[in-house]
């Protein structure tokens, strides 16, 4: 809010959304730097994880879901914290959607291409990421001097959930996900990987202490961020409002460990 000598203004909320808590690192960030802005975390718990739908399915499932996000909190702008949505449903949020501003997450990998010193650089991904056409043409516009390995973990997104919450993940069943990220060619190494799923960087130490040898892991959290405060105006003297930040779970029963991973990020559910 803006308060002055007159009149307190009610700024807009921010909204990031992601299939289930892995957008709390894009969150996290995005606070950094948009400390006068209230947040809205929308988790679609009911729907994850979203490499089991069919990609008509599912994008009807959440343009459905948007109609009624956007009514019910009126945000500034939506932060798409998820890139399986994302690389989906895009451009149709967009089209539907004209008077709001999206800011996506898609894999990093152009700024991976322009890094890499060996040339060899994996992108650790969803099934639903890996197989979108989007991903494919991001390789053929700035990576075509490398050579991409695209990996799909089909259970790395609800390990990093159940991680996030505090429960135990066995080390072989983590190394056994990450391990054909690594490759060696002609004397040349993997030097970069990929998170191109916004519940992976919660793991990051656990996949750099499985690693075989040192990587750079690509985290595109505060890339997000940062592309999100350039569309959201600057108000002088704001101040964030006290208690707003808040914390939606499609299901409308986020167990109790979630709950208070939730408010251990300052959010009440």
């Amino acid at each position: 809010m803006v308060t002055t000598a007159t009149k307190t203004l009610e700024l807009k909320p921010v909204l990031v959304f992601d299939s289930g808590i892995g957008g709390l690192t894009v969150l996290r960030e995005a606070r950094v730097l948009m400390p006068e802005r209230s947040f809205v975390y929308v988790a679609d718990d009911a729907g994850f994880p979203y490499g089991g739908w069919e990609e008509d399915a599912l994008r009807a499932h959440i343009l459905a879901l948007f109609a009624r996000l956007l009514k019910e909190h009126d945000p500034e702008i939506c932060i798409i914290a998820c890139n399986t949505a994302f690389t989906l449903v895009g451009s149709d949020l967009r089209a539907a959607f004209p008077d709001m501003t999206f800011v996506g997450t898609v894999p990093a990998i152009k700024p991976a291409a322009e890094r890499t010193r060996s040339g060899l650089v994996s992108v650790l991904a969803t099934p639903g990421t890996v197989k979108r056409a989007y991903t494919r043409d991001l390789i053929q516009s700035f990576a075509t001097q490398c050579h991409v390995r695209l990996v799909g973990s089909q259970n790395l997104a609800r390990m990093a959930e159940a991680y996030i919450r505090g429960e135990a993940v066995a080390d072989a069943d983590v190394l056994s996900e990450i391990e054909p990220c690594f490759l060696k060619s002609d004397g040349r190494k993997t030097d970069i990987v990929v998170l191109a799923c916004t519940h992976y960087p919660f793991m990051a130490n656990v996949f750099r202490r499985l690693a075989p040898w040192p990587v750079d892991w690509l985290d595109p959290a505060e890339a997000i961020a940062r592309q999100a405060r350039r569309k959201v105006p600057l108000i002088e003297n704001a101040e964030h409002p006290d208690g707003f930040d808040l914390a939606v779970f499609t299901s409308g029963n986020p167990d109790f460990s979630t709950r208070r991973l939730m408010q251990g990020f300052g959010l009440r559910v």
